[in-house]
């Protein structure tokens, strides 16, 4: 399963922008810190194969090309452009894949200018306000929403709860 774990504008300046609201990681040492708690999940042998791809871009037309190249789920974090790209959400609409949009900080938390989401009609859900692990989350949901997640078989039948008299 191909997965996109997308990040918009200004993503790149991670790290040394607003460190009190987004932390002072990189979207580098971010992407390794999801990859490595993926890997840790995944060794459950409960999930499908994923294949994680990354990508940043400041340019929304090649941001907006890059969620057409066949993927099978998208997590994006669209930055700025959450809250100002109509295209953007078309463009979610039109791929016909589940996508998960994920916020590093809680928008609704802060100013009112960052309250509305335009890609949170278009997306599958919205994780927001747990940094990095927030891109874990948004793909188990994604994955769930795929229906991708195998399920652990019970080895015994549950017993029925006692009676009361």
């Amino acid at each position: 399963m191909r997965i996109l774990v997308a990040n918009g504008v200004n993503m790149d300046l991670l790290g040394t922008r607003e460190a009190e609201v987004y932390g002072t990681r990189t979207l580098d040492e971010i992407n390794h810190e999801i990859e490595s708690l993926w890997r840790g999940i995944a060794s459950s042998g409960n999930f499908p194969d994923v294949d994680l791809h990354f990508f940043q871009s400041n340019h929304e037309g090649i941001f907006l090309e890059a969620l057409d190249a066949g993927w099978d789920g998208i997590v994006i974090n669209p930055g700025a452009w959450t809250h100002t790209s109509l295209a953007l959400a078309d463009r979610i609409r039109a791929l016909g894949v589940p996508c998960v949009e994920v916020h590093l900080s809680n928008i609704f938390a802060r100013g009112p200018e960052r309250h509305v989401s335009m890609c949170a009609p278009a997306v599958t859900g919205v994780v927001a306000g747990f940094g990095p692990a927030g891109y874990v989350a948004g793909l188990l949901a994604l994955l769930s929403a795929t229906g991708s997640t195998h399920r652990t078989q019970l080895t015994s039948r549950p017993q029925p709860l006692p009676s009361r008299r």
